[in-house]
């Protein structure tokens, strides 16, 4: 093999399409999915590849650095592609410190392996996925841009930010070969239905209530998943040590035209009454701190990389909803228990 990357959190969803498109595109490398398994980390994302040869799987824990170090004298990597992360706002709001141990703590890890095994070694790359949650909100009609000043709102983009400075630092300080990039909302097949997007998809299909929260104003970017895996690729193989881009899918959309968008494309693929959907619409206490407005700005990464979205939204979510509607098993597996106990906490009542 010509290198050995590790990937972090390979079978959560971004991760998933990562590891599935690494493995087809560069059979010469050996790509190693690293991930807990948690809720949210499902192998039946990578069925399809779990018989490749320059694929392995390895279950552990970013948070067991012994382990970590064990690895990279096992595999001897060239790359980290580190997507491995408590994601989710809402429980970040109620369990701060396991958010605080996976994304800050986790990421140092990673990070004192890598120095240990390659020093400034120019040749490796360590990459940081982060989030464009870590600026804030976006105001005015202005968008991030790799410039705009880190302003974290919630404990997930507080330990993001860190995790980001903590990258920054290894740079500076030990000349690490390290990327950052900031992606806008994700979406596309293999969602675990916690997120927006797949969370109404799933009630709609289940005629359950749709939680929107506040009024629905909070506006978000789109970025189809496999734009993303494309972006993370083309950055890890071509993008300068201590370089940050922004990945944005530019689709800005308020949440409540999106799930009523979404309503009318369901009623239209389930065969439907129009409006049967939208009368699920259900709205819920606003989330604390919840930011306004997430706007990318990724014109330096289409400048430099050449990198561009392949999809529009509304083609994304046509592609995004046929594939739920195709894998009934799928959404059902992960739907059930832990997924229901944790809709039955976050949103009932509410």
């Amino acid at each position: 093999m010509s290198q050995s990357i590790l990937v972090t959190g390979g079978a959560g969803f971004i991760g998933s399409h990562v590891v599935r498109r690494l493995v087809n595109r560069y059979p010469d490398y050996r790509i190693v999915n690293l991930d807990k398994l948690t809720y949210a980390g499902n192998l039946e994302n990578l069925r399809d590849i779990e018989n490749k040869p320059n694929y392995t799987f390895v279950k552990a824990d970013i948070l067991d650095l012994e382990n970590i170090r064990a690895l990279f004298r096992d595999f001897k990597f060239d790359g980290v592609i580190h997507l491995a992360a408590e994601s989710h706002v809402d429980r970040s709001l109620t369990n701060p410190t396991e958010f605080s141990a996976t994304n800050i703590t986790g990421t140092l890890h990673l990070l004192i392996a890598s120095k240990e095994s390659w020093g400034s070694d120019k040749r490796k790359r360590y990459y940081q996925i982060s989030t464009d949650e870590v600026y804030g909100s976006a105001h005015d009609g202005s968008k991030f841009t790799e410039t705009t000043p880190i302003d974290p709102k919630s404990p997930y983009s507080a330990s993001k930010a860190s995790a980001d400075h903590f990258v920054h630092a290894y740079f500076n300080s030990f000349g690490l070969p390290a990327l950052i990039s900031r992606c806008s909302n994700n979406y596309g097949p293999n969602h675990f239905p916690e997120k927006l997007i797949p969370l109404m998809i799933h009630n709609i299909i289940t005629h359950k209530p749709l939680p929107v929260y506040g009024k629905g104003e909070n506006v978000r970017d789109w970025l189809f998943v496999e734009d993303h895996a494309s972006a993370i690729d083309a950055i890890f193989h071509k993008a300068t040590p201590g370089s940050v881009y922004n990945i944005g899918g530019n689709n800005e959309w308020k949440n409540i035209d999106l799930v009523k968008y979404l309503c009318r494309l369901m009623d239209q693929k389930l065969q439907r009454a129009d409006g049967t959907s939208e009368k699920l619409i259900t709205y819920v206490t606003d989330r604390p701190g919840h930011d306004l407005r997430y706007a990318i700005d990724s014109t330096k990464l289409q400048s430099d990389l050449g990198w561009k979205p392949s999809v529009t939204f509304e083609q994304g979510l046509e592609k995004t909803v046929d594939w739920y509607l195709a894998n009934a098993a799928w959404l059902s597996n992960v739907t059930s228990g832990a997924y229901q106990a944790y809709y039955n906490k976050m949103y009932s009542g509410r």
